[in-house]
């Protein structure tokens, strides 16, 4: 091998040794961490490869005034309606005082909208019982309301000249809507999906 012009083997030797001192010294050090190393790596690949678990939001809180009864288009159309006027209140449902002697109801909210001419719309939100829940289904069904039951609600209503009535009943909440020459369209729809569900 031929030598290079100007390098004095008496220095390099040295050199040498005292670089594979050092990288010696540094694998030395380096060794113990090593686990710690890999295991840092394994736990971040493993994080990269992990489905993250998405929370669900909380679920919304039933109606329990005016303005959260209504969607924004009816409540809309409510408010713009000629001469209206909105009272909330909490009576008890204006329909049906053998129902609401049966069931026993703790008021949440009444809405009572007045129009022109006399017509008018009231809803009342209140809580029963499951026995309460019962006992207004069968006094309505026995006053000649027609009562359908699905999904765990029962759903009456009865139409009398230009006065309907409409109860809804899911879980602890009832619903009670009187109609007297004002049907928005999808009221009593509207109304009992905020009160059970807040959409």
């Amino acid at each position: 091998m031929a030598r290079i012009g100007g390098r004095s083997l008496w220095l390099a030797w040295p050199a040498g040794l005292l670089c594979a001192v050092a990288v010696g010294a540094l694998v030395a050090l380096a060794v113990p961490g090593v686990p710690t190393a890999v295991t840092f790596v394994g736990d971040t690949l493993r994080a990269a490869t992990t489905t993250v678990a998405v929370e669900e939001p909380p679920a919304p809180e039933p109606a329990g005034d005016c303005r959260h009864l209504y969607s924004q288009p009816l409540w809309s159309s409510l408010v713009w309606s000629p001469e209206a006027l909105l009272w909330q209140r909490h009576t008890a449902p204006l329909s049906t005082p053998e129902a609401v002697a049966a069931a026993s109801p703790a008021v949440v909210v009444t809405c009572h909208w007045r129009g022109v001419n006399g017509r008018f719309v009231e809803t009342t939100v209140s809580t029963v019982s499951a026995e309460g829940a019962a006992a207004a289904a069968t006094t309505l069904a026995g006053q000649g309301f027609t009562c359908a039951s699905a999904d765990g609600a029962v759903h009456c209503e009865r139409t009398a000249g230009d006065v309907v009535e409409v109860h809804d009943l899911r879980g602890d909440r009832w619903v009670s809507s009187t109609l007297t020459g004002w049907v928005p369209p999808d009221y009593a729809a509207v109304v009992a999906s905020h009160a059970f569900f807040g959409e």
